[in-house]
This record gives C-alpha cells, sequence and structure tokens, in this order.
C-alpha cells in the first residue's frame, strides 16, 4: 500500500489569500489554530492561523500532496520526487488565466507570447485533446490540436517579429524585458474580460525584476502567481505553450515560403550553416529582417 505523503510549505498572506478562492474555502471562528482547509485530488489541504512569529503554514497531506504542494511553489529535493507522480493539472473549480512564450531560443523567427483563459468548462476539453507543455508534444501534434483549441478557448497573442525585435533590443532591453512586456500586454487582454480568473506565469525572472521591467509601462497586471515549469502545474500556462507553439509554427511557415526555404530552429551548428548560406544569397541586411541579432549566431558568421 502506497503510503500518504504530507508536506509542510511556509506561504505569505498573498498566498493564502490566493488559496482561499483557489479552494472556495471559508476561514474558521473561534481558538482553533486552524485557519481553514480543504480537499482535492486525494489531498488535504490544511492552512494555519499565523504562528507567534506571523508566519503562516499550509500542510498538504495525501497521496498527491507533493503535486499540490509544487501548485503554491513547494521545490523539493529530486529524491523526494516519486517516479509516475499523478497526471497534471488536478480539477480546478476557480477559472485561471497562463501565459508562455516561444521562439526565445530560435536565431529565426519572432517571439510569440500567449495568454489563455481557461475555465471548468473547457477543463475536459483541453484534457481530451492532450494538451500539456508544448515542449513534450512533438510540432505534428501542436499543428493537429492548435486550431481545435483556438475554436473555443479565449486567448491574447503577441507577437514581435525580428525586425522589431532587433530594434528593442538595440534600444536597450533585453530578452526578458521584451518578454515581461509582452506577458503583461497578454495578460491584461484576457483579464479585462474575465475580471475574477487567477492569473499564472511560467516564470522567466522573480517577480521583483519582473515588475521592474515594467516600470515604464502605463497600465500593470498585479497579483500573478510566478512559477517555474509553470506549464506542468497549470492548464492554462500550458495551453498557452500550445497556442503560442502553434503560433510560432504557422509564422515559420509562411517565412519559409515567402524566402522558398525551411528555416531550422534553435541556435545549433546546423543555424550557423544555414545562416551562411542565406548571407551567400541575401546578404546581411536580408538576414537582419528574419533572424535575431543579438545572438552569438551572428558573431559566428
Amino acid at each position: 500500500m502506497e503510503k500518504p505523503v504530507s508536506v509542510t510549505l511556509e506561504i505569505s498572506q498573498e498566498t493564502r489569500e490566493k488559496m482561499l478562492l483557489f479552494y472556495e474555502a471559508k476561514p474558521l471562528e473561534g481558538d482553533s489554530p486552524i485557519d481553514f482547509s480543504a480537499s482535492i485530488e486525494e489531498v488535504r489541504v490544511t492552512v494555519y492561523k499565523p504562528n507567534k512569529k506571523g508566519k503562516i503554514h499550509a500542510l498538504f497531506q495525501g497521496k498527491n500532496a507533493l503535486d499540490e504542494a509544487r501548485v503554491w511553489g513547494y521545490e523539493p529535493p529530486s529524491e523526494e520526487i516519486p517516479l509516475g507522480l499523478k497526471k497534471p493539472f488536478p480539477p480546478r473549480v476557480v477559472p485561471e488565466i497562463g501565459s508562455d512564450e516561444v521562439g526565445t531560443g530560435d536565431f529565426f523567427g519572432p517571439v510569440i507570447v500567449a495568454a489563455a483563459y481557461v475555465s471548468k468548462a473547457e477543463r475536459g476539453r483541453l484534457k481530451e485533446l492532450g494538451v500539456t507543455d508544448s515542449k513534450a508534444l512533438d510540432d505534428a501534434k501542436i499543428l493537429q490540436i492548435g486550431p481545435k483549441i483556438l475554436a473555443f478557448v479565449d486567448y491574447s497573442e503577441l507577437c514581435l517579429p525580428n525586425e522589431k525585435y532587433n530594434e528593442v533590443f538595440r534600444a536597450g532591453l533585453n530578452m526578458n524585458a521584451i518578454k515581461a512586456r509582452m506577458h503583461n500586454r497578454a495578460l491584461l487582454n484576457v483579464k479585462a474580460r474575465h475580471p475574477s480568473a487567477l492569473v499564472y506565469v511560467d516564470q522567466f525572472a522573480e517577480p521583483k525584476t519582473y515588475y521592474s521591467y515594467l516600470k515604464q509601462e502605463e497600465e500593470v497586471l498585479r497579483d500573478i502567481t510566478f512559477a517555474t515549469k509553470g506549464e506542468t502545474k497549470f492548464l492554462s500556462v500550458a495551453t498557452a505553450s500550445v497556442l503560442a507553439r502553434y503560433s510560432f509554427l504557422k509564422k515559420m511557415e509562411a517565412l519559409g515560403k515567402e524566402y522558398g526555404v525551411t528555416f531550422p530552429l534553435g541556435a545549433g551548428p546546423a543555424v550557423d550553416e544555414f545562416a551562411k548560406e542565406f548571407v551567400k544569397k541575401r546578404g546581411l541586411e536580408e538576414l537582419s529582417k528574419v533572424a535575431k541579432t543579438n545572438f552569438k549566431n551572428m558573431s559566428r558568421l
């Protein structure tokens, strides 16, 4: 018989409030040390009132306690993660918005950020389609399910073409600053239509750094939960990753038709060889229209 797992996690007041909404729980009154509790997918979640030092702790108990605790920021040592973790994305009753990006590691092609809204109604259909982290799906699968997702999921997509990317990079924005601005705008677009949804971002920078990139923005979305490997924890982030990848593949296909070639993905040796031949035929100026000129591939030409 599988041994139940117990995980204790210190949380912030902000996280405590998010958990209240997330689990649709109600605080307990009286002298009980327990603030509130809830059950979900073979996990009992208990949040305790602040201790004498003002710290708040959450206790996760049950077969899937590790997975549920990781949703709220718990990062266990590798040896604590059992083989054969439960299937991702446990049932959620609170609607969520997630965002992810693609193209940031590709010499050729644009940077694309997508934000997707997922409510309880969409969860079943997305799981039936096999939605998961886009990096775990081959491109054929992405191209197959992408149009189907677009038919029923509310989303926002931003695309930064190479010429514009090179322009803003020369103006002083690094890749993370560019991503932060694109995530912020895509999330704002969807949040405006679904104000009650919780918001998750696949973390690429510390929250403090993320918001520092947005100092010049007129409107900034706050109250975001940042999670590393967020596409494995939240169905909305996974959905966004699939939509962003689908869009990226279609735009690379269109770019290939425009130039009569098949642009390689990534930034490895094959890309270097392709870039050399491209420059021989079309020149550096034309290359700057389809590639990110700050990449090391450019200096190796």
